[in-house]
């Protein structure tokens, strides 16, 4: 029996390409607005230009194409359902396939394709960030853009780590899944058998032991913490120092230019 598709993101792969060699605050600024503006996206040409800046970003990443397709194999089983569920309940448009209680639309197909688009373009970038930022840098550079709201109280630093510390543990968990569903079926248990219900039951046996495995990395990563004399942000001192560089302001450059062209190219409503 194959062992599970490990998800890369969470997942960090150092290298030296131009995405790993730009500051984190920059890429971190880039996601999300990127994330925002994926949404004005209406027709083929503006989805085509997001498709290409997301490829563009996979080459310039340095990282193989394979590595990336195979560990988001799981999302595109949430893609499909997605675009099924569009498929059956969108109408709108001719009727391009009727069978029994089911009728697919003209609407429904293109709100499909659009849908899976736009879910698989911001899986890919927020792939891209976690393969080329190590955790470290993703934690100093979300604490420097968060960190205006500590004048408001807000424990930025402490945000920045808890988020950096979840993307970290998506590898190590899913790992753990992997190993407890081959201890279990080495026991006899069968994960493929049986309907949907059926099938929801039998991971309950897996899921009640990665829960407790769970709450106990995180009491050792706790207790390594304070043996360490970790005391949260302030009075920290860090190695590295982040500096924005050319690549920084042409990534930020390059983003007004997206956000322009989308605009031109969206559909009037």
């Amino acid at each position: 029996m194959s062992s599970l598709t490990h998800p890369v993101l969470g997942q960090y792969i150092p290298g030296d390409s131009p995405l790993h060699r730009m500051d984190p605050r920059s890429k971190l600024v880039f996601i999300f607005i990127f994330m925002m503006i994926v949404f004005l996206a209406n027709n083929a040409a503006s989805y085509g230009l997001l498709l290409g800046m997301t490829v563009l970003g996979v080459q310039l990443s340095g990282i193989s194409l394979s590595i990336i397709i195979r560990g988001l194999k799981p999302i595109l089983y949430l893609i499909s359902l997605t675009a099924v569920l569009h498929l059956w309940l969108t109408r709108g448009g001719n009727v391009l396939l009727q069978w029994g209680p089911i009728t697919i639309y003209e609407e429904g197909v293109i709100q499909a394709i659009w849908i899976s688009l736009r879910f698989l373009i911001l899986v890919l970038m927020g792939t891209l960030l976690t393969l080329t930022t190590s955790p470290i840098d993703l934690t100093d550079g979300l604490e420097r853009l968060l960190s205006p709201l500590s004048r408001f109280q807000v424990p930025v630093h402490e945000y920045a780590l808890m988020m950096s510390i979840s993307l970290r543990f998506i590898p190590t968990l899913w790992e753990e899944m992997d190993k407890i569903m081959k201890a279990q079926r080495a026991r006899g248990a069968d994960f493929t058998r049986g309907g949907l219900l059926k099938r929801a039951q039998s991971y309950i046996p897996v899921l009640i032991p990665l829960f407790i495995s769970s709450f106990r990395r995180a009491e050792e990563l706790a207790l390594a913490m304070e043996a360490r004399g970790y005391r949260g942000g302030e009075g920290r001192t860090r190695i590295r120092t982040l500096q924005y560089r050319k690549l920084d302001v042409f990534l930020l450059i390059v983003l007004g230019c997206l956000v322009v062209a989308l605009l031109w190219l969206r559909s009037p409503s």
